[in-house]
């Protein structure tokens, strides 16, 4: 049968593993918002099969893991639905609810929301040529919830703070030492470690580890109530002047001149 996806690949194996695959890698696995709706119907299909014990969320090609919003999709707003023209926050959410650990295999490239998606999912392994990092501020935008609050538990404020006001980019090294990651490994190894860890889930409990993956969740679950709050202002911000800068310097290739705008106090 043909596939019902034109950006996802999505494949149940009989060992109960559900790989789901951003099939963009002529874009670096960026994403528009038919990649968004495409991920959330592979993940509400994962996240209830009863014969799926685990989900891996990964990127296609040897470059890139996913490297955030499509700039070519995005001018002013994204488009597609929600907030900003991208169910980004469904998706994250989705990647907390469905009751089964999720795994982001890092194989390139995890930058700005790629790197979100990254630290949303239940643990993360990285292949030992990956790259992590923000770039929101560089390109007129920012996640103003999971991927800022959320980010400030996993690695902490200073930490947090540091990627997205610099938006500097991150080994796997560097990246497992701050907490970002849970294993790396030799890039040709990726597959076979990620492996690994799934056999390990899957002779688990499936109910014991649901309900743990609930009670993490329920420490941190009014960031979605923050989430909402933050992209309703997001699509604000991207209505101005020195939002869609960033869009445009990223289209014609120079750096964006922010400043002239003014920013927050006004000129």
């Amino acid at each position: 049968m043909p596939s019902p996806y034109e950006d996802i690949l999505y494949d149940a194996r009989p060992d109960g593993v559900a790989v789901i695959t951003i099939n963009r890698a002529d874009r670096y696995n960026a994403f528009r918002a038919q990649t968004v709706e495409e991920l959330i119907d592979t993940f509400q299909r994962a996240g209830w099969d009863r014969s799926i014990g685990v989900i891996v969320l990964t990127g296609a090609g040897d470059k890139a893991f996913c490297t955030g919003g499509d700039q070519s999709a995005h001018d002013g707003q994204y488009d597609g639905r929600g907030a900003i023209g991208l169910p980004i926050d469904e998706l994250q959410s989705l990647i907390r609810d469905v009751p089964k650990p999720v795994i982001a295999r890092v194989n390139g490239f995890a930058i700005g929301g790629g790197n979100v998606l990254a630290t949303l999912c239940d643990l993360t392994i990285a292949s030992d040529r990956a790259q992590f990092g923000q770039v929101g501020p560089k390109v007129g935008s920012v996640d103003p919830g999971f991927g800022t609050a959320y980010l400030a538990r996993v690695v902490g404020e200073k930490r947090a703070r540091e990627l997205w006001y610099l938006c500097r980019r991150y080994s796997a090294q560097d990246a497992l030492a701050m907490g970002l990651v849970n294993a790396v490994a030799p890039h040709d190894e990726l597959d076979a470690e990620v492996d690994r860890w799934c056999a390990e889930i899957m002779a688990r409990s499936p109910t014991a580890i649901a309900l743990a993956k609930r009670s993490f969740n329920a420490d941190t679950e009014s960031i979605r109530g923050v989430s909402a709050l933050g992209m309703a202002a997001l699509s604000l911000y991207y209505e101005t002047d020195e939002s869609k800068e960033g869009g445009v310097a990223f289209r014609e290739k120079r750096a964006p001149n922010f400043r002239r705008f003014g920013g927050p106090t006004g000129k």
